[in-house]
């Protein structure tokens, strides 16, 4: 029941006020806390993350999270009134004015958003689910394939939707004749008004049914957890949602399913960063590499390729190896990789080490250093010596 939930706020811990972004950042830190993954049997984990992609789900939807604001969760569970729709809000009447909206409806045919109570009957689309999915760099990179659990409401199997159980069938309401709304006049201060109110015989669902089925209570839904495995389009990045259609919640009479939307998160690589399409990653080589040239091993996302740096290689040099990034996302060709040279100055030299190299320093000039040169010309100016 909607009145045992958590608050989806709390859930997420974010108070009302938060931004879109600051609502990513607290799903996606929830999601990976109670991933299953993380939390092989643990019941309590599962739950919590039901619970955390539920909240998101809610949230992360402009209408949805409208809705939840101003009737909480029964604004947004389907077994409810306003689940389907706006209900009593200003989207649909004045349900929550008693008397005055019933006056005020009279007048507006049903509420600001004109005409009268929706059809319980009519078909309508269901709500769209969440759900996340851990990937590695190269995954993203690549293109995969990932089974993913989904919590969703379907049609319940044993009484196909019905809510009447197996052999029966729900029956016309004899007071609306299944409209869902009672026609009541009533004396006002502006005369007698002639207003339109929910069937007390049915609770506006324009049916009535005598045997309920025992699987979904007379809902003719439920809720569980399926297992779907979703395709990974290459170059997907970290923070974006992959939406399929029609994955979500079943249609309430008839009506098209919902979409399941899945939230990627995408851990960090070793050697690599990204940035768009392009890829990123530092070397370190040696002093005597940096000074003669050489040729180096680069790590690829495609395996490793030779390169051969040129003499006097110097600190923060960069160069391209074009076509080796990431594939464009639903497009043809791929980014490129950039690669940073670091130059490692050695460490816990040995005597004869030491030796070496100070003979190696008298020997060279300004000639070899230029940039040293050009500065220390630079600080001779400025000081006017």
């Amino acid at each position: 029941m909607a009145e045992d939930k958590r608050d989806y706020y709390e859930v997420l811990g974010v108070d009302k006020s938060v931004s879109d972004d600051e609502l990513k950042k607290a799903y996606r830190k929830a999601a990976k806390k109670y991933h299953p993954d993380l939390h092989p049997g643990d019941a309590e984990a599962e739950k919590s993350f039901k619970e955390v992609n539920e909240a998101y789900e809610v949230l992360s939807d402009k209408e949805k999270r409208a809705r939840y604001d101003q009737f909480g969760h029964a604004g947004v569970d389907p077994n409810f009134g306003a689940g389907g729709g706006y209900g009593g809000g200003f989207g649909g009447g004045f349900g929550d004015f008693g008397d005055l909206g019933d006056i005020f409806g009279s007048f507006f045919g049903g509420g600001f958003g004109g005409g009268s109570r929706r059809n319980p009957n009519a078909p309508r689309r269901g709500n769209d689910t969440a759900a996340s999915v851990n990937l590695s760099f190269e995954e993203a990179a690549k293109g995969c394939k990932k089974t993913v659990k989904v919590t969703k409401i379907e049609n319940c199997n044993e009484c196909g939707g019905t809510g009447a159980e197996k052999g029966t069938s729900p029956k016309t309401c004899p007071v609306c004749h299944g409209s869902g709304q009672v026609s009541a006049t009533q004396r006002t201060p502006f005369g007698v008004m002639q207003t339109q109110k929910v069937c007390d015989h049915c609770h506006g669902s324009g049916k009535i049914i005598d045997n309920p089925c025992r699987k979904c209570a007379g809902k003719g839904r439920i809720r569980h957890t399926v297992e779907q495995t979703v395709e990974i389009p290459a170059g997907i990045d970290d923070g974006q949602i992959i939406n399929l259609r029609g994955g979500g919640d079943a249609g309430v009479n008839g009506g098209p399913s919902g979409d399941l939307r899945i939230n990627v998160n995408v851990r960090p690589h070793p050697i690599f960063e990204r940035d768009g399409f392009d890829v990123y990653c530092e070397i370190p080589i040696t002093f005597t590499q940096a000074a003669l040239g050489a040729e180096i091993t680069v790590p690829t996302l495609d395996g490793k390729v030779k390169f051969t740096i040129h003499e006097g290689t110097q600190p923060g040099d960069e160069f391209k190896l074009r076509g080796k990034g990431i594939q464009r996302l639903n497009y043809s060709g791929k980014g490129d990789q950039y690669v940073k040279i670091n130059v490692e100055v050695p460490k816990d030299l040995s005597k004869t080490q030491k030796e070496k190299l100070k003979e190696f320093d008298s020997v060279t000039d300004d000639k070899n250093y230029r940039k040293r040169k050009t500065f220390m010309d630079k600080v001779k100016d400025f000081f006017n010596e």
